[in-house]
């Protein structure tokens, strides 16, 4: 994060910018507004904080006889304005707990790289680690060492020669029908009531629900759309809470019906938020009036809030412990069990692509399986009688 302020100089603002550079060094740079001090605070201000978005600070240019290590610092900072800010909090912390301590130790070469330093890394790491993060520290490495094939250090990705781990298959934890109605009633009149509503019912994830506003929600054409998140992580030491109007991918991005008892629940829980304003005066947050998920103080729900708080929950009422995604599980089991088509729960989820959703919840389409079988015995012309049966035919099959 580029932090600045404004300074005055020879009678003009000048924007002074605060960066740390690829060796974690803080550095200052200073830029002329070259707006008079007299009457142009605000706009000098306004040109401070666009500064501070588009800023880039200066990244040394790779070279060939550098270290990986020393390049991977390199192509990460070059990554950080291609990238969600999310995914690279992500490649950061994964690249600084295992990728650059030991290779930084091997002292490698970024020229000197072979497949088989890669894959003794991988190794090593499926001793301590699951194959799923092995291969998230795999999409690190393939993708810097793309980059350096696509600036000419080095002809050809040694990562793309190597073998991947086998990733282990995920299988998703879910309420049925009965628990999920038993949870509804726990979390009732409770802060994470309509946060398990929108998990359990719409499949929402943690990030669409505390991020959705009541300018999403349509109450004359009954319809609510899902396309503004807020998600949290840690960049450089400080928690980060972000807010923005998109959703994980284009898909996500949706349109759901509101359906007359969840109309209902949202108009309460409106009236409620009113009232709490009305109450509190000045206590009361204006700064999150359009969010649906809010406290009494009209403050957002935080994302590690629903996550720590949902668990307590279960166990408070003695009910089983899954996750709060595992409430999206859930809403795919239950449309599953009511025979709607895989495709269509697609489309309610926001899954960019239909393999997504195959692949994740094949294992309880349970009643396509049921007609499947169904299909074969109607098929063929024979039916599979009980020993009690055979014993009365003699030993003898007998043809429909």
């Amino acid at each position: 994060m580029v932090a600045g302020h404004l300074q005055e100089k020879k009678g003009y603002f000048y924007m002074v910018l605060t960066y740390k550079d690829h060796e974690g060094k803080r550095k200052n740079k200073w830029i002329s507004t070259k707006l008079p001090v007299k009457g142009n605070k605000k706009r000098a201000q306004e040109l401070l904080r666009e500064a501070r978005k588009t800023f880039e600070p200066d990244i040394p240019v790779p070279t060939e006889d550098m270290l990986f290590s020393d390049f991977l610092k390199q192509w990460l900072e070059i990554a950080k304005s291609t990238i969600q800010l999310t995914t690279y909090s992500s490649y950061i912390g994964m690249s600084n707990s295992a990728i650059l301590p030991y290779f930084e130790e091997k002292k490698i070469k970024l020229t000197d790289l072979k497949p088989k330093d890669i894959q003794d890394f991988y190794t090593l790491q499926l001793k301590r680690v699951k194959a799923s993060t092995v291969i998230h520290y795999h999409a690190i490495i393939h993708k810097a060492l793309k980059y350096a094939v696509k600036i000419e250090l080095i002809p050809t990705n040694p990562a793309s020669k190597i073998e991947r781990p086998r990733q282990e298959r995920f299988v998703g934890s879910f309420y049925d029908t009965k628990e999920v109605n038993q949870l509804f009633e726990a979390a009732k009149g409770t802060n994470l009531e309509i946060p398990i509503l929108l998990g359990a019912f719409y499949g929402l994830r943690r990030s669409e629900v505390v991020g959705l506003k009541w300018s999403a929600i349509d109450f004359e054409n009954n319809s609510l759309v899902i396309k503004h998140t807020v998600t949290a992580f840690n960049l450089d030491g400080k928690h980060i809470i972000q807010a923005k109007d998109s959703t994980k991918n284009k898909s996500s991005m949706r349109t759901l019906p509101l359906v007359p008892a969840f109309k209902e629940k949202l108009l309460a829980m409106k009236e409620k938020q009113e009232f709490n304003r009305k109450l509190c005066g000045r206590s009361y947050s204006k700064d999150y009036l359009d969010y649906v998920c809010v406290n009494e103080l009209g403050v957002r729900l935080r994302p590690g809030y629903i996550t720590t708080a949902f668990p307590k929950l279960l166990e408070d009422h003695g009910l089983r412990r899954i996750r709060f995604h595992d409430l999206r599980h859930s809403c795919a089991s239950l449309l599953l069990a009511n025979n709607v088509p895989m495709k269509q729960i697609q489309d309610w989820l926001g899954h960019s692509d239909f393999s997504t959703t195959a692949n994740i919840y094949a294992h309880l389409d349970y009643n396509s399986k049921i007609s499947s079988a169904q299909a074969m015995v109607d098929g063929l012309n024979f039916v599979i009688e009980t020993p009690k049966e055979v014993e009365q035919n003699n030993g003898s099959i007998q043809p429909k």
